[in-house]
């Protein structure tokens, strides 16, 4: 029974050799036993949530104003927690506490809801994964490349054009990924989520402590209750796009639906995995909100209307240049973490989908093990090694060849968080606990849905505008000497 339902499982364990683990050592499913604490769960929402997109919300304030604004931070930060919480008792069913094991969203929904939900829930969040994971190569390479920009300006004044290549720093991002996707799975990548929770907690409070400064030394910039100024700032039809754009910002920014089920299952099993996951998107998105509205409320009042998409990669400051070097150096760590957060479940998913397509197949299921030093045993799968360094080559050249993917990748959001962070997590809650359609609770549950729905609409529309706009302005990247 164990062996079956190891088959099932997302991720595929290494066998002891000597075939002699204890029964102690295994979970109720046949897998060795998770240690996940909800400390190492809040640091993997951390991670995954909190990007580099926190030094941008001060643009989106900009464009919403001091009502809208924090209004929409404070009202997606509680649709996020209450959609999470109810897709947090989905990881066990039909009981939330002794229920079967669902190891991924897709099991979640499968067991839920069943149908062609099954299959619009894959293509959605594998979709965002694969979105994700691109475009996170490309900031990534952007920080990088704006601390080499930071030491030209600093030696030749701001005035200087100082542009490099992207290209270079996106295949050393590459290179170090292909080394840390030979990590197994999601159990073993802990303290890549706590380093890379505390960089991106080290930026955060950089940005902060830069814009606190900025006003104390300038003065607040001007500021209005609605946001930039139609004629002014911006013509009418710029105003409703950009409007549309800073919610559908902020609606993504809090979205960590993708890998949620995969975070949940590395969680140990007493406490029971939906109180420790409840508990860990509590601190979460607590932290997350306080972070967001901290740098959206400092970087409005620093840089006014006139805040730029990204205040340290995009130079809203220069100086203390070592500072802003750090910064984005710590950007650049975080998104390594992030980056293998994200990859991570669509690893599983094809390795598991070989292992029960070819079981016989010694170089997708054999394993060696290598001694590495101060690491101990290392067990070598061929298949892992060969389609992971494939994967992150291929998505490596994507974000070469399509520079302004970023903007895709606001489009792939738009149309997958409505589906993977609302719907499906808010239907499963009504089919589970049977409520009675058109009770007062089934009403508002479906106010909810749609109302989501309205918001990844707007934001569908603007993020193709966005894209468009992308596409109409880009013209192939050539290399700068420094000045």
């Amino acid at each position: 029974m164990a062996m079956e339902m190891q088959k099932n499982s997302m991720y595929i364990e290494q066998n002891d050799p000597e075939g002699d683990i204890r029964k102690d050592f295994l979970d109720d499913d046949g897998r060795a036993k998770r240690t996940g604490t909800w400390v190492t769960a809040s640091a993997h929402i951390i991670t995954a949530v909190i990007g580099s997109g926190v030094l941008s919300l001060a643009w989106a304030i900009a464009q919403l104003g001091w009502v809208a604004g924090p209004a929409v931070l404070m009202a997606f930060s509680f649709i996020t927690y209450y959609t999470s919480t109810l897709l947090s008792d989905c990881y066990r069913s039909p009981d939330p506490v002794t229920g079967k094991r669902n190891y991924t969203y897709m099991d979640v929904v499968r067991a839920s809801l069943g149908g062609r939900s099954v299959q619009l829930c894959g293509l959605a969040q594998y979709g965002n994964l694969i979105g994700v994971t691109i475009g996170y190569t490309i900031t990534a390479s952007i920080s990088m490349v704006a601390v080499k920009r930071s030491n030209c300006f600093h030696r030749h004044g701001h005035h200087v054009k100082c542009y490099t290549s992207n290209n270079p720093l996106m295949i050393i991002f590459a290179c170090i990924q292909i080394v840390l996707s030979q990590i197994p799975n999601f159990h073993k990548l802990s303290w890549l989520s706590i380093l890379a929770a505390v960089m991106s907690f080290a930026y955060s409070s950089i940005g902060i402590g830069l814009s606190i400064a900025k006003v104390i030394g300038d003065g607040p910039h001007a500021t209005t209750l609605t946001g930039t100024t139609v004629g002014v700032d911006v013509s009418a039809s710029e105003k409703v796009w950009r409007a549309f754009q800073a919610i559908g910002d902020v609606a993504f920014a809090y979205a960590f639906s993708t890998v949620l089920v995969e975070i949940q299952d590395t969680l140990k099993s007493s406490p029971p995995e939906n109180k420790s996951m409840k508990r860990a998107t509590a601190v979460g998105v607590t932290t997350t909100t306080l972070f967001y509205i901290m740098c959206g409320v400092m970087g409005y009042l620093a840089f006014g209307n006139d805040a730029p998409g990204n205040f340290l990669t995009g130079f809203g400051f220069y100086e203390p240049f070592w500072l802003v070097d750090f910064a984005n150096a710590c950007i650049a760590v975080h998104l390594i973490g992030a980056y293998q957060v994200f990859c991570q479940p669509i690893f599983g998913f094809v390795e598991k989908w070989c292992n029960k397509r070819w079981p016989e197949n010694k170089f997708i299921t054999s394993e060696h093990g290598i001694n590495v030093p101060c690491y101990g045993v290392y067990h070598v799968n061929s298949f892992r090694l060969v389609w992971r360094t494939a994967y992150v080559i291929v998505s490596a050249v994507l974000a070469m060849i399509f520079p302004f993917f970023n903007d895709f990748v606001g489009l792939i959001g738009a149309a997958s968080f409505w589906p993977l962070t609302v719907y499906f997590p808010v239907e499963m809650y009504i089919a589970r606990t049977k409520i009675r359609r058109f009770s007062f609770t089934w009403v508002w549950l479906k106010i909810l849905i749609w109302s989501c729905f309205i918001v990844s609409l707007v934001a569908l529309v603007g993020s193709v505008q966005g894209l468009i706009q992308s596409l109409k302005t880009y013209k192939p990247f050539q290399a700068v000497q420094e000045e």
